[in-house]
C-alpha cells in the first residue's frame, strides 16, 4: 500500500510538471507559428504605418523606456524597504501591518493602479499622458513584488552568516553589504525578473497613463504606445492575430535578453561563494 501511494504521488508530480511544460510549449509554439512569418528587419526597425505594413520600432523603444525607468525607481526603493523591514525594524504590529499592506497591494487589479495614475500623475501632477506617468504607475505596481521577494530572500540567509561576520569585527552595515545581500542576490534577482514580466505584460495601466500614440517618443514626457498596448489594439481593431503574435515574439525575445542580462549582472555582483 505504501509503495502504491509513493508511485501515485510520483505520478502526480510528473504529470503536474509535464502539464506545466506542455502548456508553456503550446502557448509559445502557437505564437511562433502564427507570427514568425512577419518577423523581418523592416518589421522590427521600421516606423509605424497606420495604413498597414509598417514596423514596430516606436513601440519597442517605448517598452524599453517603461521597463528601464520603472526598474531604476522601484528596485532601490524596494530593496531598501525590504532590508529595513527584515534587518532593522523592530518586529511588531506596525511591521506586520506594513507586510499585510504590501501583500494586499500585489492583488489589486492593474486597472485600479491605472485609474490612480491617470488621476494623480497625469492630472494632479500635470505630467499628461506620457511615458514618465506610465513608468511611475508601473513602479507602484511592481514595488510590492520587489519588497516581498527581497524580504523572503533575506530570510533565507542563515543567521550564522550574520553572527560570523559580526564576530570578525564587521559592522552591521558591512555585514549587510558584504555578506547578506550577496547571499540573497539570486532571490532579489528573481523578484526583479518577475517585475520585468509584470511591466512588459501590463496594458490597462499604460493605456490610461501613456496613451496610444504610435510614434517614436521624443522624450519621457511624450505620449506613446508600448508593445502590449499595440498588440491589444491591433487585435481589437483589426483582428490581426498574426501581427499580434509577431509582437508577442518580439516581447518574448526582449524578456529573454533582459533576464539573461540580469542573471549576468547578478553573478558579477555575487562575490561571495557560499
Amino acid at each position: 500500500m505504501r509503495e502504491f501511494k509513493d508511485n501515485l504521488l510520483r505520478g502526480l508530480l510528473w504529470f503536474s510538471a509535464f502539464l506545466t511544460v506542455a502548456v508553456l510549449v503550446t502557448i509559445v509554439g502557437y505564437i511562433f507559428y502564427k507570427g514568425i512569418g512577419l518577423i523581418s528587419f523592416d518589421f522590427i526597425f521600421g516606423d509605424y504605418s497606420p495604413t498597414g505594413g509598417g514596423g514596430i520600432w516606436p513601440m519597442i523603444v517605448t517598452t524599453i523606456y517603461t521597463i528601464v525607468i520603472s526598474l531604476v525607481i522601484a528596485t532601490p526603493i524596494g530593496i531598501l524597504a525590504a532590508v529595513y523591514l527584515q534587518e532593522y525594524a523592530k518586529q511588531g504590529r506596525l511591521v506586520r501591518i506594513i507586510r499585510f499592506a504590501t501583500e494586499s497591494l500585489t492583488g489589486i487589479p492593474s486597472i485600479i493602479y491605472g485609474l490612480f495614475g491617470a488621476v494623480f500623475f497625469v492630472t494632479t501632477l500635470k505630467l499628461g499622458m506620457s511615458i514618465i506617468a506610465a513608468s511611475l504607475t508601473l513602479t507602484i505596481i511592481v514595488l510590492p513584488v520587489i519588497i516581498r521577494t527581497t524580504e523572503e530572500s533575506l530570510k533565507t540567509v542563515p543567521r550564522s552568516y550574520r553572527e560570523g561576520s559580526l564576530a570578525l569585527g564587521n559592522t552591521k552595515l558591512q555585514t549587510l553589504y558584504k555578506v547578506i545581500l550577496p547571499s540573497a542576490m539570486p532571490g532579489i534577482l528573481s523578484g526583479i525578473i518577475l517585475s520585468i514580466g509584470r511591466i512588459v505584460g501590463e496594458s490597462a495601466a499604460i493605456f490610461l497613463t501613456a496613451g496610444t500614440v504610435a510614434a517614436l517618443p521624443e522624450s519621457i514626457f511624450s505620449s506613446a504606445r508600448t508593445l502590449t498596448v499595440h498588440s491589444y489594439l491591433v487585435t481589437q481593431e483589426s483582428g490581426d492575430i498574426e501581427l499580434a503574435a509577431a509582437i508577442g515574439i518580439v516581447l518574448i525575445v526582449i524578456i529573454l535578453i533582459l533576464n539573461l542580462t540580469a542573471t549576468y549582472i547578478s553573478k558579477k555582483l555575487n562575490k561571495a561563494d557560499y
